[in-house]
């Protein structure tokens, strides 16, 4: 599984060009991508990137990738990611990884949002093969877990009675949906109309390509 990963993350890693502002992505996939933009940056490539994660931070520094935030780059001109659902409009559950709120914010500032699976991520609709991640704060969550269960879904506190803690200090809910989610947008509107609720790991309309990677090869799906 990994070498497929790698695929993938080697393809997206082509598309990275001198001079480049670059998203790094959180996740066992992205992590093949931020080693790849690694060998560009030992090779001379001028880049800049912005970390989604602690993680993702520390790699970068022992590849000796330049780094910044968001204010100092600006508009960052691709970011390269995983995903933990891709349906056929390439709208994408994220955040298993437990980076969801750095990673959105990343990708609403990139202009070319790439991102990286291999085929067993492909879903007809959202929700089907994982649970959707939500960031919650942890003052009265438990309230906030109420209020999300009456949308029509199960939650689970990831850790359960050691809650794992995200990067920026919140708890994070996982939803699971019986037969999927059958509108990622409507769902993505009334979650965040729930005080508590910091962000969801719906990605709708935020990514330009992925690159699937199975036995077969590499392919690129790309924005309708």
């Amino acid at each position: 599984m990994d070498d497929i990963k790698r695929m993938a993350a080697e393809k997206a890693v082509e598309m990275v060009r001198d001079g480049m502002k670059v998203g790094l992505g959180t996740g066992s996939t992205a992590y093949f991508a931020i080693e790849g933009i690694g060998r560009l940056v030992k090779e001379g490539y001028r880049l800049l990137a912005v970390p989604t994660s602690l993680a993702s931070e520390r790699q970068a520094r022992e590849l000796g990738i330049p780094l910044a935030t968001l204010e100092e780059t600006g508009t960052l001109d691709i970011t390269i990611d995983g995903a933990d659902e891709v349906n056929g409009d390439l709208d994408l559950i994220k955040g298993l990884g437990g980076a969801l709120l750095r990673e959105k914010i990343v990708a609403y500032s990139t202009r070319m949002q790439v991102i990286v699976v291999d085929d067993s991520k492909l879903v007809r609709e959202l929700g089907t093969k994982v649970p959707l991640p939500v960031e919650v704060v942890r003052f009265s969550h438990g309230r906030t877990s109420m209020y999300m269960e009456d949308l029509g879904c199960r939650t689970e506190l990831r850790g359960g009675d050691n809650p794992f803690v995200t990067d920026n200090g919140n708890f994070i809910y996982h939803l699971h949906f019986e037969r999927g989610i059958r509108d990622p947008y409507e769902l993505q509107s009334r979650l965040k109309q729930i005080p508590g609720v910091v962000e969801t790991g719906l990605f709708l309309k935020m990514a330009e390509k992925v690159v699937v990677a199975s036995l077969d090869g590499v392919r690129v799906m790309e924005k309708g």
